[in-house]
C-alpha cells in the first residue's frame, strides 16, 4: 500500500493576465518506510510540491491519495488533524518559540493533538534522548546552536509519531559538520521505520536519501533508486 499517491496533480497561481505553474501534471507514489529526496534548482515547484505533500497548500488540479483516501474534497479542519496527528515537519529556518525550553518547543504539537496532560512529558523525553539533547531540555531555543535547534524541530516533529516526516532543506541554515549530523539523524530515524521526504537542492543532502526524484520546471525529470546512498558517519562527516 502507498502511503502517499498523487496523480496528475498541478498547482497554478494566477496573478492578474499572467499564470505561473509550479507544479505540471506529476504523479508519483511513496511507500511506508521510504527515504526520498525531491531535489531541483531554485523554483523547480520542488517546495510546492512539498507543500502539498504535507497538506499545507491545495493543488489545483489532479488527485491526493494519503493511506488510500483521498484529500481533495477534505475540509481545512480535517486537513489540519492530518498534519497534526500523521505529518511532522522540519523546515530551514526551525520554527521554533526562542523564548520557550526545548521540552516546552516539542510540547506544542501534542497539546493541539488533545494528548493528555499526564502522558505528554514521557513523550517529550523519549524524543529528547532520541535527539540527544538530555542536557539541554530546560534551556531555551534561542540559546542552542543552530545544528541543536534543528535536533529540536526533529524532535518535535516526531512527538506525535507521524506516519511521515518532511524536511524543506533542513540543514540550509547549518555549517556542513552540523547538516551532515541532521542527516545522521535523518538517516537513523528512517532505519526505525520513518518515512522521510527531504527538499533539497543540495546534491550531498540528496544523495543521503535512497530515492532521488528530480524536478525542473514543475515536471518529474526523473525518479530513480539510489546505488550507492551516502551514509553519514557518527562523527557527523558525509562518507
Amino acid at each position: 500500500m502507498a502511503l502517499i499517491e498523487v496523480k496528475n496533480l498541478s498547482k497554478i497561481y494566477q496573478e492578474g493576465e499572467s499564470t505561473s505553474v509550479a507544479v505540471d501534471n506529476v504523479s508519483l507514489s511513496i511507500e511506508q518506510g521510504e527515504f526520498v529526496s525531491i531535489t531541483g534548482p531554485s523554483g523547480s515547484g520542488k517546495s510546492t510540491l512539498m507543500h502539498i505533500l504535507g497538506c499545507l497548500d491545495r493543488p489545483t488540479s489532479g488527485q491526493y491519495f494519503f493511506k488510500e483516501k483521498e484529500l481533495n474534497s477534505y475540509s481545512d479542519l480535517e486537513l489540519a488533524k492530518i498534519r497534526n496527528q500523521e505529518m511532522g515537519f522540519v523546515f530551514q529556518a526551525f520554527n521554533l518559540l526562542p523564548r520557550l525550553t526545548v521540552i516546552d518547543n516539542i510540547m506544542i504539537p501534542l497539546m493541539y493533538a488533545d494528548i493528555p496532560e499526564s502522558k505528554r512529558l514521557s513523550k517529550v523525553e523519549n524524543v529528547i534522548k532520541l535527539v540527544g539533547l538530555e542536557n539541554r531540555e530546560h534551556y531555551q531555543t534561542a540559546k542552542l546552536s543552530g545544528g541543536q535547534q534543528q535536533r529540536v524541530a526533529i524532535a518535535r516533529a516526531l512527538v506525535n509519531e507521524p506516519s511521515i516526516i518532511f524536511a524543506d532543506e533542513p540543514t540550509g541554515n547549518l555549517d556542513s559538520k552540523s547538516g551532515a549530523v541532521v542527516l545522521e539523524f535523518l538517516q537513523d530515524i528512517n532505519k526505525q521505520g520513518h518515512t522521510i521526504v527531504v527538499v533539497t537542492h543540495e546534491k550531498y543532502v540528496a544523495e543521503s536519501a535512497k530515492r532521488i526524484i528530480e524536478i525542473k520546471d514543475g515536471k518529474i525529470e526523473s525518479d530513480k533508486k539510489v546505488a550507492n546512498q551516502r551514509i553519514v558517519s557518527k562523527e557527523g562527516f558525509i562518507k
